[in-house]
């Protein structure tokens, strides 16, 4: 007995079976991760030093290659790429994509301990991070208060709030940008040199003294106690009688005789505002491999919990969020989902006429893509925008299946075949069409799935739910459907209005096709030439349209980055971006963006280099506001105002670096003998740049 005489014999059981798919289905769809596009990102593994006052050739050579030449051997590395900067080292490891995130992660950490004595001491001990040491934060939080200096926010936020956002899942780190405290000594040359001390013995002095070591334990037959000599040096005040040396006439000299010792803060060289004020930011960063929208969505709780304990007065908002333009994506495919699933459902009742013979292989559909999400889940799939439309293209693919024996069994009831005997007799017919049908499209998506590189996992997500809705079709077609065919089907006595006009109109049209091609045959050499032609236009075409991964979409948020001449002190380049903020700020007052964010300088960690900033434009909602291309545009038109700085406004691509962080569509990579080599051909390939129209800005940069 065939699996549809079964199901036509025994209904129940053609339920049960529609009703664990569907069961497994919502499972599978609940426990899947949503995100914008599939996880084509490459593992990565960044490290990062800082080296205060060193210059970037001693960097290079005392930290960058030291942890290049150890790294180097560690297995299923695909590139390695270091920046040396003045006062920080950089070092990203792209690993294959086939690499798992925490081996990687832990053999790079343990490359890099057996080199830590190799380090300067001066060095801070390198920070090894599953994410890219340059990657842009997916979100920005914006602390204000009214009870509390900038500094004291700073500490504030430091102290409870960075640690909790460090704890959500997929958080690489969170940075606060502010105005961190720290013990400051001003020296004074004049009277240090009175008194014949030198820098190296303040040092010293601060070694030697500033310390708080382990004393021991007191144990006796009935106490137990740790010994702890506290620190004598515990404020600014008692820095400052830190003894620094003893004359020979017993005279002490103190710290406060030679120098000023104050709480102050720990760079007075940055700045980060929020439309026109000096804020507090915190700067979310995800791993290499996290799920944007999750770790957005979590991020966006853990701040609720967090609010509900601050202090008064003081408040805490997300400030941008680079995960709406993903959840206002997703959710308009599901819009567009259910449209396509109701479409569908009219066509088909408008060709069968009763809705009885409409609702079988309309039910179809939601149990096929339920169906394909349990093999998404199988293959570690999520739920994206790719898998997503996948859905909605195997939305007219699975009805097929259903709607041939629909119309099978239809006919043999008409012809006045039992409606039970109709289903089996009439299944039977059309089951090998169905079976095949459905093989050769599986066998049509099926090897997308086997496609390698990041084009592979782009797709292969698509290919699986595709395979899986059309093979789940077939499945369908010949349980459930059969056996609702079985049980709803009727003989069609009359035809009603709506059927006889649908059965018009397709009369006429196969009048027309009968028509159109007895010509076609008649005039077999017209058709070679029609289709030769047609051909040839299509390749030329195909030559002629732009070609790119990506359309440029509206994300609702774009990117300012601004350069300044190399040597650029930081009041000037600070000078330069309040300037540039001035000038946008008509943006946020007409309404047009919701935040204008600028960040002196332009990099996230440490740096010893300020000739640049960076700014982030958060528009207003879709619908409030002129395009995202057309305000980008006027942006444009703005910074050019400024011929001391090289300042762009870029969108945010969904393929872009760090879950788009802003990078440049095209990026070059010249690799030679030496610098003077590469400066060459690196003024040749600007200069022939620079000719392209529609180009907005060309920049280099030195990696070695």
């Amino acid at each position: 007995m065939s699996i549809y005489e079964l199901c036509i014999k025994r209904p129940v059981f053609a339920i049960v079976i529609s009703l664990l798919i569907v069961a497994f289905g919502m499972l599978s769809y609940a426990s899947m991760p949503m995100r914008e596009l599939p996880d084509i990102d490459p593992p990565v593994v960044s490290i990062e030093s800082d080296y205060p006052g060193a210059a970037a050739s001693v960097v290079e050579t005392r930290i960058t290659q030291p942890i290049e030449n150890a790294i180097a051997g560690i297995e299923g590395i695909d590139t390695i790429s270091s920046n040396s900067r003045d006062g920080s080292a950089s070092v990203n490891i792209t690993f294959r994509l086939s690499r798992d995130i925490e081996a990687a992660a832990n053999d790079v950490r343990n490359a890099v301990a057996r080199i830590i004595d190799n380090l300067p001491e001066e060095a801070d001990p390198p920070q090894v991070q599953k994410a890219e040491a340059d990657s842009a934060p997916i979100m920005f939080l914006n602390m204000t208060s009214k009870t509390m200096s900038r500094m004291q926010l700073t500490d504030y936020a430091e102290r409870y709030i960075v640690d909790r956002l460090t704890t959500v899942d997929g958080i690489s780190r969170a940075n606060a940008f502010g105005e961190s405290r720290a013990l400051r000594i001003w020296i004074d040359r004049d009277a240090l040199a009175a008194r014949g001390l030198t820098i190296a013995d303040i040092e010293t002095a601060l070694r030697a003294e500033n310390l708080e070591l382990p004393a021991g334990r007191i144990e006796s037959d009935t106490r137990n106690l740790t010994i702890r000599i506290a620190r004598g040096y515990n404020t600014a005040r008692d820095f400052g009688e830190l003894v620094v040396r003893r004359t020979n006439d017993g005279t002490l000299i103190r710290l406060a005789d030679v120098a000023k010792v104050e709480i102050a803060k720990r760079d007075f060289r940055t700045d980060f505002r929020g439309n026109g004020q000096s804020q507090v930011g915190i700067g979310i960063f995800k791993q290499s491999t996290a799920n944007q929208l999750a770790v957005a969505r979590d991020i966006r709780k853990e701040v609720d919990l967090i609010r509900a304990n601050l202090p008064e007065g003081t408040e805490l908002v997300i400030a941008v969020d680079y995960s709406v333009f993903i959840e206002h994506s997703v959710t308009e495919v599901f819009i567009t989902l259910s449209i396509t699933g109701i479409l569908v459902f009219l066509v088909i009742y408008l060709f069968l006429g009763d809705f009885r013979a409409a609702i079988i292989p309309a039910l179809t559909v939601p149990v096929c893509l339920l169906g394909a999400m349990i093999l998404l889940n199988v293959f570690g799939a999520s739920i994206n925008l790719v898998t997503l439309l996948a859905l909605v293209l195997a939305i007219g693919l699975v009805v097929d299946d259903a709607i041939v024996v629909l119309e099978n069994v239809q006919r043999r009831i008409d012809e006045g075949e039992p409606a039970l005997l109709a289903g089996i007799n009439g299944t039977r017919q059309v089951a090998f069409a169905v079976i095949a049908t459905t093989a050769v499209l599986i066998a049509v998506f099926v090897p997308i799935v086997f496609l390698e590189g990041s084009t592979g996992r782009l797709f292969s997500e698509l290919g699986i739910a595709l395979g899986s809705a059309v093979a789940f079709s077939s499945l369908i077609a010949l349980t459930l459907c059969a056996m609702m065919c079985s049980q709803l089907l009727k003989p069609v006595t009359r035809e009603t209005a709506l059927s006889r006009s649908v059965h018009g109109a397709t009369s006429w049209i196969a009048g027309k096709y009968r028509r159109l091609l007895q010509a076609s045959l008649d005039t077999p050499a017209t058709i070679i030439g029609i289709l030769v032609a047609s051909t040839a236009g299509g390749y030329l075409l195909f030559q002629i349209v732009p070609a790119e991964i990506a359309p440029a979409e509206d994300r609702g948020i774009f990117d300012i980055n601004v350069s300044m001449a190399e040597g650029t002190g930081y009041e000037a380049a600070h000078k330069q971006m309040l300037d540039i903020e001035k000038e946008l700020m008509p943006l946020v007052e007409s309404g047009t963006a919701s935040r204008l964010i600028i960040r002196v300088p332009r990099s996230f960690g440490f740096t010893s280099d300020y000739n640049g900033g960076r700014g982030i434009v958060m528009l207003a909602p879709w619908g409030e506001r002129p395009s995202q291309s057309a305000v980008i545009e006027d942006v444009q038109r703005q910074l050019r105002q400024f011929p001391a700085v090289r300042a762009t406004a870029n969108a945010r691509s969904s393929f872009g670096r760090g879950g788009g962080g802003g990078q440049t569509p095209v990026l070059f990579v010249l690799g030679g003998n030496s610098f003077e080599e590469l400066i060459v051909w690196r003024d040749k390939m600007l200069a022939r740049a620079e000719q392209f129209p529609g180009l907005t800005n060309v920049a280099s940069d030195y990696q070695e």
